[in-house]
């Protein structure tokens, strides 16, 4: 069993200071690489300094970057709980397994381990487990691994050969930036000082300070009359003079301040304390759904309004219309979320009152969340054509139709510039399309640079990548455009990993085995390599003459058996070439105003004289001498003829 993350406890709401300054840049780092910096990262403090936020901090950063990972966080307690009930149910390897797949395990409490041997040696099995996998763990302790009574020496051994990094007590100025953190989160507004009266008491720790900070809201919530820094220190019963010389006020007894589970409850035994008087049942509800909804991040002036009246009407129906209203804003920040991640967590998704501004950032987000770029639909599947040269390209592209992301993942199709890769690349895209939900990015590699260079400059990559994670299949033709682009190359990887993790289709094209290719990197070549690569070979006949139908029909030339004949039987290494021929034939044709046939397809291509109309260019049977010196082939050149139809210019590739 293990715990969901805090949806709150993230990196962006953890105040940095001194004295946790270098655990939270350890943690940052091992959420940016997991596995590959400080494992197991183990961290430890007096209880309520943060490790547990700064945990589930890890886990966010880790999941915001690369969604496919597996993050788990879980106490000691509920791993023993766990383990315990998996033995007795006797699916102890199972367990084992399980735990063993996750990609950053989160581990709390881990002083618990005294006098718990059999744990000791489970825990130490996972992390050289997780180590060897290149998985990562951090542990949390409210001491360091040499002072856990009768812990194994290996798993001191084990866990001081990471990172062990303590957090000490906020200094003054960090709490001072805790406290106006959380105030402004609630929009709980204090006369000057007041915040500088909580954070010159000496608490132990953040979770106390915080429990100072709730008595404050819940005070000013129930009067009218706004709360200043003396106060302050009457309510909190703090016993010092001034501050002018930046001393710090006397420390609480140790009753007056306990945040304990139920804040509600001490709310109300300390409005009876100190404002001594009793809350009625309407304004005891109104109270609660504040410190309920502030503690989660939401403004909750609408509420605290209705402590201003006398005896408000219909309480219950504003609460629940607050409540309503909340639940909105959670569904429009997590639409956004997965659009722009850096749009999500603004402001305007924290006020109920500006429930026009959140819709309308939504609508923006979503009008710019454009999908990828999409398969061209002039290649459809129903116009490639298939033979013995590329059958097995096309049975995989079937099979990955079919099951995308299940059988051939990746597919890579691999054969020489003109052979129909881009088509089938396409095509495959094309009819991916089609199935449910299915958001499907097909471009060329040098498209993907470019997008990723255009990000980079912007300061956009999370958009740019969130673009592409949303993508049910991911198709890029011509890969080795790759080489030497360490940076897209990094991306890619880290795409690839969560598109294979999550059954999604890869497809990609080559012009060679991806093993060939120079500058691309080993992970990037050995992950091409562990799906399919389908080669497409030189046209055969029967293609070369099932293609030769299909150009002429779009031709609206209708193809005698000689015709068919003669082009099939005609030298070309691809198919681009194949329909240049065609092109070529019908324009003189057209030219000449005479019927398309293999008489007419021999005299344009073998070099004989068409009409009389031509009077310009010395010919030969098949080679044109330059007057530079050397021969180049007719199919390679550009003639200056006079009728239009003859001006032809054939790639070179």
């Amino acid at each position: 069993m293990t715990t969901t993350l805090n949806p709150r406890f993230t990196f962006d709401s953890y105040v940095v200071g001194a004295a946790n300054r270098l655990a939270v840049t350890a943690g940052r780092t091992v959420a940016e690489n997991p596995g590959s910096a400080y494992n197991p990262l183990f961290i430890y403090s007096g209880s309520g300094l943060g490790k547990t936020h700064l945990l589930m901090a890890i886990g966010h950063s880790a999941k915001a970057l690369a969604p496919q990972l597996n993050v788990e966080y879980l106490t000691l307690d509920e791993y023993v709980e766990a383990f315990h009930a998996a033995i007795a149910a006797g699916q102890g390897d199972a367990f084992r397994r399980r735990f063993q797949n996750v990609d950053v395990l989160l581990v709390d409490d881990v002083q618990f381990l005294t006098n718990r041997k059999e744990m000791q040696a489970e825990l130490l099995r996972l992390t050289e487990a997780l180590q060897q996998a290149g998985h990562q763990i951090v542990l949390a302790s409210d001491r360091p691994p040499v002072e856990i009574a009768d812990l194994d020496e290996r798993l001191i051994s084990r866990f001081s050969g990471g990172l062990v990094v303590d957090m000490g007590i906020p200094d003054y100025e960090t709490r001072v930036a805790i406290l106006r953190r959380k105030a402004d989160e609630r929009g709980a507004k204090f006369q000057p000082g007041v915040l500088e009266v909580v954070a010159k008491i000496d608490f132990p720790n953040v979770r106390e300070l915080m429990g100072a900070l709730n008595r404050l809201v819940a005070y000013q919530a129930v009067n009218d009359t706004p709360i200043n820094a003396e106060t302050a220190r009457q309510v909190l019963g703090v016993e010092g003079k001034g501050d002018e010389g930046g001393g710090r006020g006397e420390a609480l007894p140790a009753t007056a301040v306990v945040a304990g589970p139920d804040e509600f409850s001490q709310f109300l035994t300390d409005v009876t304390v100190t404002v001594g008087k009793a809350v009625e049942a309407w304004r005891a509800r109104v109270a609660e759904a504040v410190l309920r909804w502030d503690g989660e991040g939401y403004r909750t002036g609408r509420l605290e309004k209705l402590l201003d009246q006398e005896t408000p009407a219909a309480v219950d129906e504003a609460i629940a219309a607050y409540v309503h209203d909340v639940e909105r804003l959670k569904a429009l920040e997590a639409e956004v979320a997965t659009l722009d991640p850096q749009a999500a967590g603004g402001k305007v998704f924290r006020d109920p009152d500006r429930m026009d501004d959140a819709e309308a950032a939504a609508a923006k987000v979503r009008e710019g969340a454009a999908p990828p770029p999409g398969p061209s639909a002039a290649f459809s599947f129903d116009i490639y054509v298939a033979g013995p040269s590329n059958d097995v390209a096309v049975s995989a592209a079937r099979a990955v139709i079919a099951a995308p992301g299940k059988k051939y993942n990746p597919l890579v199709l691999v054969g020489r510039s003109g052979l129909g890769k881009t088509h089938l690349l396409n095509a495959v895209g094309l009819e991916l399309a089609k199935k449910k939900k299915a958001v499907v990015a097909c471009l060329s590699t040098q498209a993907f640079v470019d997008e990723l260079i255009a990000a980079i400059d912007g300061d956009r990559v999370d958009w740019w990548r969130a673009r592409y994670r949303r993508a049910t299949a991911l198709l890029l033709d011509d890969i080795q455009l790759l080489a030497g682009k360490e940076r897209t190359q990094e991306e890619l990887f880290n795409l690839f990993n969560q598109f294979i993790d999550g059954d999604r289709q890869l497809v990609f094209t080559a012009p060679a085995h991806p093993n060939t290719l120079e500058g691309l990197e080993e992970r990037i070549v050995s992950r091409l390599e562990g799906g399919l690569v389908a080669e497409i070979g030189d046209p055969d006949r029967v293609l070369r003459r099932a293609a030769l139908e299909r150009v002429l029909d779009a031709q609206r030339v209708t193809a005698d058996p000689a015709l068919l004949d003669y082009l099939a039987d005609r030298p070309i290494d691809s198919v681009r070439s194949l329909t240049g021929l065609v092109h070529r034939v019908v324009e003189a044709a057209a030219a000449q105003d005479s019927p398309v046939n293999a008489g007419l397809a021999r005299e344009v291509l073998e070099g004989q004289p068409v009409g009389a109309r031509r009077t310009a260019g010395l010919r030969t049977s098949g080679i044109v001498v330059s007057s530079a010196g050397g021969v180049r082939s007719r199919e390679k050149m550009v003639w200056d003829w006079p009728a239009a139809s003859d001006r032809v210019i054939e790639e070179m590739r």
